[in-house]
């Protein structure tokens, strides 16, 4: 029966859910993992500062998601000093610079390439995979050609610096990946814009002197970056195997999905991976950058060293964040 009593008792409990919430908004730190939330905002891993700069430029406008997240990534990937991301990234073992990248619209629209050689931006060869072809994924020559036809510049992609790098590791020609090499790796980046619209991207050149072919989690949707304009995105960076085999950014957004806070969606996922991979995550480094549909946003990692860029409220800074291996909550 619905009397007074039971109507009084569902506003009280419906009046201390709210009031929860709103206390640990609150508590939540506004630096690494959490903080109230606010938008438009955009945030990347490592301190790829100068990415989410480019990104704000365009959500300040009123821009698009979408076009801040490609202007963000191309950023990193122009850069002849990044060895990790477009012009001036390491080769494979042959010598040849490969590419990867993906990009998501606020549609749940996606376009990927995976080994693209000779073009300098693949990001924006992603976009116009999801914007001007039936497809997700274009890869190798078939790739190539796309962007030739879109109008791309063909371009040697392998700078003084990484050619002598590849010509040093072949004097020993071991292949071992270095957790948090220059404190930089393959670059997600999500955004959310004034309309609250959300989309991610991530670029890379992959692991210096891979076997060639190798295609690592980057350009994979729900590997390497998610977005689903519903709840929020992620993003990831480090060894790729690992986030492969546990569709990373997928988890974290479906744990938001289920009503986490992005920090604590990150965290769930860095746990599963330790747990399931003990001895590989021990060894390597993942981590995750995540932002969901309120602003509010995380960051996780397996071992201590990773950082991101956070842009919000016209600040653009850089924080460290917190990891598996130096805080264990289970």
């Amino acid at each position: 029966m619905n009397t007074r009593r039971s109507f009084l008792q569902r506003s009280l409990f419906g009046a201390l859910a709210a009031s929860s919430l709103e206390f640990w908004e609150t508590i939540l730190p506004s630096g690494p993992g959490g903080g109230k939330g606010q938008f438009p905002v955009v945030i990347a891993t490592w301190d790829n500062r100068g990415a989410t700069e480019a990104a704000w430029k365009v959500l300040s406008g009123g821009g698009r998601a979408l076009d801040a997240v490609e202007a963000g990534a191309r950023v990193p990937e122009g850069n002849p000093n990044d060895s990790s991301v477009g012009y001036g990234g390491f080769p494979d073992r042959d010598g040849n610079v490969t590419l990867d990248a993906c990009i998501m619209d606020e549609f749940g629209n996606a376009g990927s390439v995976t080994y693209l050689q000779h073009i300098k931006h693949p990001i924006s060869v992603a976009r116009r995979v999801l914007e001007n072809t039936p497809h997700v994924i274009l890869s190798g020559e078939g790739a190539l050609q796309f962007a030739l036809r879109e109008g791309f510049p063909k371009e040697d992609l392998l700078t003084d610096t990484a050619r002598k790098a590849w010509e040093k590791w072949k004097e020993k020609a071991e292949y071992k990946p270095v957790i948090n090499s220059e404190r930089h790796d393959t670059i997600g980046i999500v955004a959310l814009d004034a309309m609250q619209r959300i989309a991610g991207a991530c670029t890379t050149s992959g692991l210096a002197f891979k076997i060639p072919g190798r295609v690592g989690d980057s350009p994979i949707i729900g590997a390497g970056m998610f977005a689903d304009n519903e709840v929020g995105a992620a993003a990831a960076t480090g060894l790729g195997e690992l986030v492969l085999k546990t569709l990373g950014t997928f988890h974290v957004v479906e744990e938001m999905r289920r009503g986490k806070h992005p920090q604590k969606a990150a965290e769930i996922a860095i746990r599963r991976l330790a747990h399931k991979y003990p001895k590989e995550a021990s060894q390597n480094q993942v981590g995750y950058v995540v932002l969901d549909k309120k602003g509010r946003h995380g960051a996780y990692s397996l071992q201590p060293g990773f950082n991101y860029a956070l842009y919000r409220g016209g600040v653009n800074q850089a924080f460290e964040a917190d990891s598996y291996f130096t805080k264990r909550n289970d």
